[in-house]
């Protein structure tokens, strides 16, 4: 996150390392690395992590592997990511993107609502990856 209140929030994937792991190093999906790119590309001061199972982490935050699908009962809410929000100071930043599907980009929306989603509108995980790699090369990708 920049200071100006520029976030950027990357989501989870469900292919992780087996062993305990930084938030920065444990997801190791395809799908997840491309939106790590494109949000190091935007150059965001602060880039979270949206996990299913614990919410917002920092890169460096090492959690162990887990497999929790999002609407699970031990998956993360809305309310808890706000909460974490809150205890961060960091709900009212603006502007925020966050990278990923329609359930991580809902939750995001808990907490910030007025976020900006660079892939909306996309039709399949062909398209989002597409644009994903617009994001990363520099490329416009609205």
């Amino acid at each position: 996150m920049r200071d100006s209140g520029n976030t950027g929030a990357s989501p989870c994937g469900s292919r992780k390392l087996g062993s305990p792991a930084r938030a920065a190093d444990i997801y190791v999906g395809s799908y997840h690395r491309a939106c790590r790119k494109a949000a190091d590309a935007l150059q965001p001061d602060r880039l979270l992590i949206l996990s299913a199972r614990h919410g917002l982490l920092d890169l460096d935050d090492v959690i162990e592997p887990y497999d929790t699908p999002h609407g699970a009962a031990d998956a993360v809410t809305g309310r808890v990511l706000l909460e974490q929000a809150t205890m961060r100071d960091i709900v009212g930043l603006d502007p925020v993107v966050a990278l990923g599907g329609a359930r991580h980009i809902s939750l995001v929306r808990s907490v910030w609502p007025h976020i900006h989603t660079p892939l909306a509108g996309t039709r399949g995980m062909g398209e989002q990856m597409a644009r994903l790699a617009a994001i990363r090369e520099g490329r416009d990708y609205i």
